[in-house]
């Protein structure tokens, strides 16, 4: 299969199911599977404006015509784009979509129908240069980029039209890359859907006479980061202040298997390799330059992962996990359900080679998506999507004896909608409320919850998916908003569990920003947001069939919150990722049909740590009686007292133990 990269009419995401009571239906689409069952669904296709709901009338009628009183599940493989809500479809970003219609599993003989949606696009209304100099010297040139914007937000599946008014004095091609020429003026232009933007750029002939380039080391292993210092001199040696630098590498790769794009340089003189070998790299300032060489080694972070333990789960799929260790020092495990009958088991994992399921907690649900457990160790909450009567919310739980969990009390108001994700910090619980905004509940009497405070996005048509909190920042994923760090009591911003207030956030074309986790590297001292994805171009296959999704890590630098910048990447080939956790500069990714993976972030990161070499391990499970047989879909990981616990979609709980690093 291709590697599916998506433009922003293509944010997909994963699914979220309902149910809904069956109407009567006129003109409609109908499908059948088997012989005895046929859904109708009225209308046929669906086509929406940004923020514009509409709902979908379901029947479903047996060989004889006769209307079935059977549950009915929706949902889309474009989460990011449509929000699905019993029935109810809700448009947030433009494009073409498709939710499916299915009979729910233990209703008998399956049938399912693909309903299409079109969201229109809105009309460009306005271009910028981004970060564009004023001023360069003859001989230099500049890769511009341009912002489009419309209604709704930006448009990067929109590509300008640029000219130069003086092409002798600087040239522009379609990439943006302009080249100064000659002394003079010149203005250029962007031009996109009739509506355009000018940036007017002065040439002055350059005083560079030479370079000098200097780095830190000349060897180093594949994916550290060397910083190359190149620094322009005028004809007496003195450096000449303003002066553009760009930065260019070639390789001498160790291996004979080709030329390969095997490292990278970027603006601000960093250098990466991914391969093992010699590397040149070129400073330039107009046309003057000089060069330097280093050599990587390569990394051998490799280690064996292996399999310590499991807790099987074959009867239903399952979500979301949480590992503690018990008021009275066991350790104990609970985990999620999806698409089900709202159960969340529990587990005692003292001894993770035996793994001992303890319980089950059965709540008013058809899935339990999030679990989470407080630090002391005396409550669980879950989360609830699909109720019966409609009311969702959050279900709190008293595991002082996980053995004997006793629901305490539950909290539905404004949260009809469902909760998809949740997370507890400080007597208090972030949840989800119907994939808009996070509510946040106070639990100091958790036999009394109520609201203190919530955050929700003003962009058109937002959303949200997954929300993280650590030491008063709260950290959220927003699909196609992004990640954003938002102060809920540690004082940055001055924000507080009542006033919630942005600190900072950060966007990526795709959309498809699913799970955040932050991070501090010790050497470095840089800070990062791990921004994860979940996507499902080739659709999700709930039975009999493995799943193929795609997406992976985006590593922003948030060491300066008001100007993130995306540094590197973790990206599986032909894999897609999901939730993860990091402990002591070490990754651990559930990475869905890829598996759980183990990488190495020590020290400085740039470029694509997968082919850097950085990842240390990864563990494949598989069970041949699993919900969909044989089929790995890792969905998230927690370390834990010297050993890894994940869930795994078809399969249940797993352990496994990462062999220590060589001594040194």
């Amino acid at each position: 299969m291709k590697l599916h990269r998506p433009s922003r009419q293509r944010l997909l995401s994963s699914p979220l199911a309902g149910l809904m009571a069956l109407a009567a239906f006129g003109s409609s689409a109908t499908a059948q599977e088997e012989e005895t069952r046929t859904i109708h669904v009225t209308p046929a296709s669906l086509e929406m404006k940004v923020g514009q709901t509409k709902s979908l009338e379901v029947v479903v009628v047996d060989a004889a015509g006769n209307v079935e009183d059977v549950p009915v599940v929706f949902f889309t493989g474009s989460r990011g784009a449509l929000v699905v809500d019993q029935g109810e479809i809700t448009a947030r970003a433009p494009g073409s979509f498709e939710v499916t219609v299915r009979t729910a599993r233990a209703s008998g003989a399956r049938a399912s129908i693909k309903v299409p949606v079109t969201v229109a696009f809105a009309q460009v209304q306005s271009i910028e240069f981004v970060d564009a100099p004023g001023a360069m010297f003859v001989g230099a040139s500049y890769k511009l980029a341009t912002r489009v914007h419309d209604e709704i937000g930006e448009r990067p599946d929109v590509v300008p039209t640029l000219t130069s008014s003086d092409e002798s004095v600087a040239s522009i091609d379609a990439f943006g890359r302009v080249v100064a020429k000659s002394a003079g003026f010149c203005e250029f232009t962007a031009t996109a859907g009739g509506t355009t933007g000018t940036f007017a750029l002065r040439v002055t002939e350059s005083p560079v006479a030479s370079v000098r380039i200097e780095v830190d080391k000349l060897l180093a292993r594949t994916g550290d980061v060397l910083q190359f210092r190149a620094t322009a001199l005028d004809a007496s040696g003195s450096p000449v202040e303003g002066a553009p630098m760009r930065y260019s590498t070639s390789a001498q790769l160790d291996d004979d298997l080709g030329p390969a794009a095997s490292g990278q340089v970027g603006n601000d003189g960093r250098f990466v390799a991914q391969d093992p070998g010699l590397y040149t790299v070129t400073a330039t300032s107009g046309s003057v330059s000089a060069s330097e060489t280093v050599r990587a080694l390569e990394r051998d972070a490799q280690r064996e992962v292996r399999l310590v333990g499991r807790g099987t789960v074959t009867e239903e799929h399952t979500s979301d996990l949480w590992v503690w260790e018990g008021i009275d020092g066991r350790d104990y495990a609970v985990t999620g359900t999806w698409g089900a009958n709202g159960d969340a088991v529990l587990w005692d994992v003292t001894d993770p080679a035996n793994m001992e399921q303890i319980n089950r907690v059965k709540v008013d649900a058809r899935t339990v998506n999030d679990v989470k457990v407080s630090p002391d160790g005396t409550l669980c909450i879950l989360s609830r999507e699909g109720a019966s009567n409609r009311k969702n919310g959050i279900v709190i739980v008293d595991v002082r004896d996980p053995a004997f969990p006793e629901v305490i009390s539950t909290f539905t108001e404004n949260l009809t909608g469902g909760v998809h994700n949740l997370f507890i910090w400080n007597d208090h619980v972030f949840a989800l409320s119907a994939g808009r905004r996070y509510d946040i509940i106070s639990i100091e009497d958790p036999k009394n919850p109520h609201r203190v405070g919530s955050f929700e996005l003003d962009t058109p048509g937002h959303s949200i998916h997954d929300v993280w909190v650590e030491d008063g920042i709260a950290y959220s994923s927003n699909w196609q908003d992004g990640v954003y760090m938002v102060d809920v009591g540690n004082g940055m911003a001055g924000g507080s569990l009542s006033n919630p207030v942005v600190i900072g956030h950060y966007a990526y074309p795709s959309g498809w920003n699913h799970a955040a986790f932050p991070y501090k590297d010790k050497e470095t001292g840089k800070f990062y947001i791990v921004a994860g994805d979940e996507a499902f171009p080739y659709g999700l296959h709930i039975e009999d069939h493995p799943t193929y999704p795609r997406g992976w890590l985006h590593f922003i630098d948030f060491t300066d919150p008001k100007n993130p910048q995306e540094v590197a990447r973790y990206q599986v080939p032909e894999a897609g990722s999901h939730n993860f956790w990091i402990e002591d500069d070490v990754l651990y990714v559930g990475y869905y049909n890829g598996g759980l993976r183990v990488v190495d972030l020590s020290g400085d990161l740039m470029g694509d740590l997968y082919e850097q070499g950085r990842e240390i391990g990864f563990f494949l499970p598989t069970d041949p009686e699993g919900v969909v047989p044989n089929a790995s879909m890792v969905w998230g990981p927690q370390p834990h007292k010297g050993k890894v616990f994940f869930s795994d979609w078809n399969s249940g709980l797993w352990a496994v133990e990462v062999e220590p690093p060589a001594a040194e």
